[in-house]
C-alpha cells in the first residue's frame, strides 16, 4: 500500500516545458477516432474546421523559409460544455501537427511564468510553431490578463495558438457560451482567434449520471501494493506542502488512489488545490475510490455558485468518471 502523504515531489521549469505533451489519457487521441455526437451537428463541423486548421497550418509552416514577411500567428477557440470532445479535438491537433508543438492547461502555463518569469517564458515557447491551451480560464483576473499578454507576444513572432474552454453549468441551455467572456477579455488577442462553437451532453454522463457511491471503510483496499490509501484531512494538510506543478508525481506507480473520511471542503484555497489534484489524475487515467460523503458534495454549495464554479463542477465531472472506473 501507498501513501500519497510520504511523498515530497518537486518539479524544475525545465521539466514543465519538457512534459509540454498531452496527458495519458489523451495519448491515443486523434482526429479520426473523434466520434461525434450524430444528434449534434455542431461536433461534427468542430471536426472539420480542426482538421481544415491543421491541414492550413502544415501548408502555411512551409512559406517559412520564403523571402516573404513572417506572418501572426492564427488561433482556434473550441468553446462548449462539459465532455463534447474539446480536449480529444486539441490534443489530436498536438500528434496531427507538423511541427513542434506545446501542450498543456492554462494552470501549467502560469505556473511556467511562476518558474522562469515572463521574458523567459517567452523565449521557452517561442521554440513552438503551435501553443495548445487546455482549459482557459477566466476567473483569475490577473492571470487571464498575464496569459492574454503572453500569448499576444507569441502571436506576434507567428507561433499559433489554440485554446479550449468551459460554458458555465448554470449557462448551458440559454444559447450563451463561454467564448462571450473569452473574447472581451482578451482583449487585442481576440483577433487571433476563430470561435468554434461544441455543443452537446458531457460523455462522462452517457451511461451514467452519477459517481459511483461511497464506500465503507473496511471495503477500501489497504492489501494491493501500487493502491494507494490515505484519509481525506491528512491528504489535505499535505497538498498545501506540495508545489501544485508537482501533483502528478505524486502519482508515479499508483494504480488506484483511495481517500478515506472524505468530508466537504470549504476553504477556497484548499478546494483549489484539490481541483488541480483531480485534473491530474484523471490526466493519468487513475481509478478513485472512497469513504465519506458522496462525490457531490465534495465542494460546498456556496462554492458551487461561486466565481471558482466551472473549476468545481469539471473536477466533479472527472472525479465522478473515475470513481465508476474503480476496483
Amino acid at each position: 500500500m501507498i501513501s500519497l502523504c510520504t511523498r515530497f515531489p518537486v518539479t524544475s521549469a525545465d521539466h514543465i516545458v519538457e512534459a509540454f505533451t498531452p496527458p495519458p489519457r489523451f495519448a491515443d487521441v486523434r482526429l479520426a477516432n473523434y466520434i461525434p455526437n450524430p444528434a449534434e451537428p455542431s461536433q461534427s463541423a468542430a471536426l472539420a474546421k480542426v482538421s481544415e486548421f491543421a491541414q492550413g497550418e502544415v501548408s502555411s509552416k512551409r512559406k517559412l523559409f520564403s523571402k516573404s514577411t513572417p506572418q501572426t500567428g492564427k488561433g482556434i477557440y473550441l468553446d462548449g460544455g462539459f465532455g463534447v470532445g474539446k480536449t480529444h479535438l486539441l490534443a489530436a491537433l498536438f500528434f496531427e501537427f507538423d511541427g513542434a508543438v506545446a501542450y498543456a492547461s492554462f494552470v501549467e502555463y502560469t505556473n511556467l511564468v511562476g518558474a522562469l518569469g515572463f521574458e523567459k517564458t517567452v523565449q521557452a515557447l517561442s521554440q513552438f510553431k503551435l501553443v495548445c491551451i487546455d482549459e482557459f480560464e477566466l476567473d483569475d483576473p490577473g492571470d487571464t490578463v498575464l496569459m492574454s499578454t503572453l500569448l499576444n507576444r507569441l502571436a506576434d513572432i507567428g507561433v499559433s495558438l489554440a485554446a479550449t474552454s468551459n460554458t458555465l453549468p448554470d449557462r448551458l441551455g440559454e444559447d450563451r457560451f463561454a467564448a462571450d467572456d473569452f473574447m472581451r477579455e482578451i482583449q487585442g488577442l481576440a483577433a487571433h482567434f476563430e470561435i468554434i462553437r461544441i455543443e452537446g451532453p458531457d460523455y462522462r454522463h452517457r451511461e451514467s449520471d452519477v459517481a459511483a457511491p461511497a464506500r465503507k471503510d473496511s471495503q477500501l483496499d489497504k492489501e494491493t501494493p501500487d493502491y494507494s490509501f490515505d484519509e481525506m484531512s491528512q491528504l489535505d494538510a499535505h497538498l498545501q506542502k506540495v508545489h501544485p506543478s508537482a501533483y502528478a508525481k505524486l502519482f508515479q506507480g499508483v494504480r488506484q488512489v483511495q481517500i478515506s473520511n472524505l468530508v466537504t471542503i470549504t476553504h477556497q484555497a484548499n478546494a483549489l488545490r484539490w481541483v488541480v489534484f483531480i485534473d491530474r489524475m484523471y490526466d493519468l487515467q487513475i481509478p478513485f475510490a472512497y469513504s465519506g460523503i458522496s462525490l457531490e458534495q465534495l465542494f460546498s454549495e456556496e462554492m458551487k455558485k461561486g466565481g471558482y464554479r466551472k473549476k468545481y463542477f469539471r473536477a466533479l465531472s472527472r472525479i465522478s468518471a473515475l470513481s465508476r472506473e474503480a476496483n
